[in-house]
This record gives C-alpha cells, sequence and structure tokens, in this order.
C-alpha cells in the first residue's frame, strides 16, 4: 500500500476504521490523504492528485476554433459573442469614429466648393487649388507624426491629432469669412493634424490585436474613414440647407471635441495597461500577436528617435509600400475631390443629387473593406502565405478601379456612371487589406514612420492629381482623358507591387 499511496505532509495519515475495508485502488495513481472536514461523517477519503499535465488551461471556457500559437501551444479563438463585447472591438470602433470624422471634416469643402466658387468667381483649376490647401499640410505631418506614434504609441497622438483637426474645421467659417490666405491656412492645418491618424490606426491595432485578427481590424475602422465619406457628402447639402454653407464644419468640429473626451477617458495605448480588460482577453492578444521584445515591453524600449531612413529606404518592399500608396491616394483624391463637380458638370445634375450619387461609392467601400479584410485573415489561417495574400489582395484594389473607370468613361447617364464610380471605389477597399497592412508585417518596429514616408509620397501623388484633374478640365474641357491617365497609372501600380512587394519581415537593421 505504501508504494501506492503518497501522503501529503500537510495530510497525516488517519488509521482506517476496524470495519471498513481498505480500498485498493485498481491503478498505480499518485493519491494523497487529506484531513478529513469536520461534518464529514467518512474518517477518510482518498483524493486523486494529478500528475502535472502538458494541456493548458483557461481562465474561462470559450467557444470556437484552436489555433498553434508562437510557441507551439494551441490558441483557443473566441466565438463571436465574446469577439463582439471584447475591448479591443471597442478599441477599432473608436477607431472608426476618429477616422471617420477625418474623412467627413475634409470632404465638407468638395461639397462646399461648389457655393464658395460660385460665390468668389473661382474657375476650376482655382478651385483645385483650394482643395488642395489640406494636402499641403498632410505633406508635412505624416513622416513626423509615424515617428511621434512609435515613440509615444497611438492613443496620445490620435487624441492629440483629433483635437487640433476639430478646432481647424471649426475654425473654418471664421477663416474664411477673414480673408482667402486665412482660409488656406486652416485648411492645411487640417492637413497637418489628419496626417498623424493612419499612421496612430496602425500603431493601435498592432498593439491591441493578434496577426490573424488585424486585416479584419484594419478593415472595420477603414470602414468608420469611408462612411465619414459618405455621411460627409450626404449630410453636408442638408446642413448648408438649413444652417447655410459654414453648418457642417461648425457642428463636425464640436463632433471631433466630444471624440477626445471619449477617447482619453476609456482606452488605452496597450491591453496591458487597460483596466478593464479579462485575463483570458489578454492572454489571447499577447499569444497571438508575435511581437518583437521592443513592441511588447511597451515605453521601456521605444523605436529610435531618428529613424534609419537611409536603411528604410534601401529596401525593395519599401518602395512597394511608397509606390502603392501613391497611387491609392491619386484615385482617392481625384474621386473624391472632383465626382460632385463632376456629376454636375458632365450630366447636369444639382449639387444635393452629385452629392448622392458621389456618396454610394464610399458606403459600399465601408462594407467590401471590412469583407476583404475578413478574407485576407481566412487566406492567411487555412494556410496562404502573407505575400500571397497581400499581393492578391492588392492586385483586385488596382486593377478592379483601373478597368471600372474605363467603364465610367463610356457612362451615357448618371446611373450608369454611378454603378461604375461604386465598383471603382468598392473594389480600392481590397487594399486596405494589401499595402495598408503591410507596414505592421515588414517593419513593426518602423511601423509608424514606414507608414507616414509612404503618405508623404501618397500627399504628393494626391496634390499633383487634385491639381492636375483641374487644369486637365480647363484646358481640355472633360474630366474624362484624365480618368484614362488614372486608370493606367493603376496597371502599372499594379505590376510594380507584384514584383516588390512581400509578406515576410525585412531586417532594416542589418547593414548592406
Amino acid at each position: 500500500m505504501a508504494s501506492l499511496l503518497r501522503l501529503s505532509p500537510t495530510a497525516p495519515l488517519l488509521p482506517f476504521p476496524r470495519s471498513s475495508p481498505v480500498p485498493r485502488p485498481s491503478l498505480p495513481l499518485h493519491f494523497r490523504i487529506p484531513k478529513p472536514h469536520p461534518t464529514n461523517h467518512i474518517p477518510c477519503r482518498l483524493r486523486y492528485n494529478p500528475l502535472p499535465s502538458p494541456i493548458r488551461s483557461y481562465s474561462k471556457p470559450v467557444s470556437g476554433s484552436f489555433e498553434p500559437d508562437a510557441g507551439g501551444e494551441e490558441i483557443q479563438s473566441p466565438s463571436l459573442l465574446e469577439f463582439v463585447t471584447s475591448e479591443r472591438v471597442k478599441v477599432v470602433a473608436m477607431l472608426g469614429l476618429a477616422l471617420a470624422l477625418c474623412n467627413a471634416d475634409r470632404v465638407v469643402m468638395s461639397v462646399a466648393i461648389v457655393p464658395l466658387s460660385k460665390a468668389h468667381g473661382w474657375s476650376q483649376s482655382f478651385s483645385g487649388i483650394v482643395q488642395s490647401s489640406f494636402l499641403w499640410g498632410y505633406l508635412v505631418s505624416p513622416v513626423i507624426g509615424g515617428a511621434l506614434v512609435d515613440y509615444y504609441g497611438g492613443k496620445r497622438v490620435m487624441a492629440y491629432g483629433v483635437a487640433l483637426w476639430s478646432m481647424a474645421t471649426f475654425l473654418t467659417p471664421w477663416a474664411a469669412e477673414s480673408s482667402l490666405s486665412a482660409l488656406l491656412a486652416m485648411r492645411a492645418l487640417l492637413g497637418i493634424a489628419e496626417g498623424v491618424a493612419l499612421p496612430s490606426m496602425n500603431n493601435m491595432i498592432l498593439r491591441w490585436f493578434p496577426q490573424t485578427e488585424r486585416a479584419g481590424a484594419v478593415g472595420l475602422a477603414m470602414a468608420g474613414f469611408q462612411l465619414g465619406c459618405a455621411i460627409g457628402l450626404l449630410l453636408s447639402p442638408i446642413l448648408m440647407s438649413q444652417a447655410g454653407v459654414y453648418g457642417p464644419f461648425v457642428i463636425f468640429g464640436l463632433f471631433g471635441f466630444l471624440w477626445v473626451l471619449v477617447w482619453i477617458s476609456v482606452a488605452s495605448s496597450t491591453p496591458q495597461k487597460h483596466t478593464q480588460i479579462s485575463q483570458y482577453e489578454l492572454e489571447y492578444i499577447t499569444k497571438g500577436q508575435k511581437l518583437t521584445t521592443q513592441q511588447s515591453n511597451g515605453p521601456e524600449k521605444r523605436s529610435k528617435a531618428i529613424p534609419p531612413f537611409n536603411k528604410l529606404l534601401s529596401k525593395w518592399p519599401t518602395w512597394a509600400l511608397i509606390s502603392a500608396n501613391a497611387m491609392h491616394s491619386w484615385g482617392y483624391f481625384v474621386i473624391l475631390s472632383w465626382m460632385p463637380i463632376y456629376f454636375n458638370t458632365i450630366y447636369g445634375v444639382n449639387l444635393r443629387e452629385a452629392a448622392w450619387f458621389s456618396a454610394l461609392p464610399w458606403a459600399m467601400m465601408a462594407v467590401l473593406g471590412y469583407v476583404a479584410g475578413a478574407g485576407s485573415d481566412m487566406m492567411i489561417k487555412n494556410g496562404v502565405s502573407v505575400t500571397t495574400t497581400r499581393k492578391v489582395m492588392q492586385s483586385i484594389g488596382f486593377l478592379g478601379p483601373g478597368l471600372a473607370l474605363i467603364g465610367l468613361n463610356s457612362a451615357k447617364n448618371p446611373a450608369i456612371a454611378s454603378a461604375w464610380l461604386t465598383i471603382a471605389v468598392s473594389l480600392k477597399s481590397f487594399g486596405h487589406s494589401g499595402f495598408l497592412v503591410n507596414f505592421q508585417e515588414i517593419a513593426p518596429q518602423y511601423a509608424g514612420v514606414l507608414h507616414g514616408m509612404s503618405n508623404t509620397a501618397g500627399t504628393l501623388a494626391a496634390i499633383l492629381g487634385t491639381v492636375g484633374a483641374g487644369f486637365f478640365a480647363e484646358r481640355m474641357g472633360s474630366f474624362r482623358g484624365f480618368l484614362m491617365f488614372t486608370s493606367f497609372l493603376y496597371f502599372v501600380s499594379a505590376l510594380f507591387w507584384n514584383i516588390f512587394a512581400t509578406g515576410e519581415r525585412v531586417d532594416y537593421d542589418k547593414s548592406n
């Protein structure tokens, strides 16, 4: 019997009653004999003391599938209900609201430019300069903002950015009534502040989501970005009719201040600093992130104050990201800035109808962007390489709009034109699961500054596209030729991306 029993040092062995048979276990298990409970009438019980098990235990049972983590163990995926109610979804929802305000604040001028041009006698080319003034500021801030995000974290930089661009939006009516230079300066300030939005979003998703959920998270956040465009285009004419041409600027600016108050109260820069996150969710995030020690340790180990720009620019994957962002921004801002005027001049529809025709594609882009993100995550979970997944998604995001713009050029009425425009803009959202999530994969320690560098290139392209479309329309009398040129650029960019892009980690710190 002594060979089958392991006595607990805290539970002395008590004699069995003479009348009771001694239990004889049929298997050589390890046992200990605990102290009997005072209310227990059985003098002694044998309790099974299991050996250490390699099987993991969780703080709470969940339903879902299993997937291996970085250490070879299995992580149980959350159920749909647990995902929807998780803290990381609340974070991405707040990011989506911020990006919605970001886009709504910039798109108001696309609608207001029509009555402002008539009131001040601006030509189409000068209207393009007024609209591009936002991009002057946006050209400066992404690189600096990206470096600040890598150093201070996305929460703090996003809060300052939203506060600043909301103030610029709120003060736009005053600037417009003061002078043209004041209006241009205020729009440039809006661009400076909004330059930190996307790097901050990328930083927060990198810290809050495991790798297998990041494309879907980016899709959710960017859905807010596109809905902000649709909301701005739809509400601006209504608000202008009720509160004057400057009404939308004041209302959207006030909403931005409200967002900042909520953000600083409920968000944290990392899951580890959040006071209400469950132990299960924290474990699920950290096991699935595959972060470097630098990101995992947060502010204790930060990125270099001066990023190694020469090393970043020495790699072809960097140039693949820069070219992709440039083309994405060119097409995005040309469509965003000129489509209301396009429908007004080509098809003769009024301002409110033009806004409706222009808004529908952005709403569809929001929906399809999340579908693309979920599909991208599913491809990776099913064993498709990250590189192949990013190339497929970005190819759809370039070739689809390129073909659709050709169809838009041949449209005979505004309904057909709107359908082609919806296809073009919707398919652009696949790029959010291509180049936009790729920063985190090839250089997580430099994701912010790399995003900022590509955003600067994108802003230059957007300025050229926005101003160039106005001059082209004024000289040639139509936008159609410029749309064909944009379609050609989409095809070239797709080829460059598929040659040089990668989904693997790039060692930027290694000397060439």
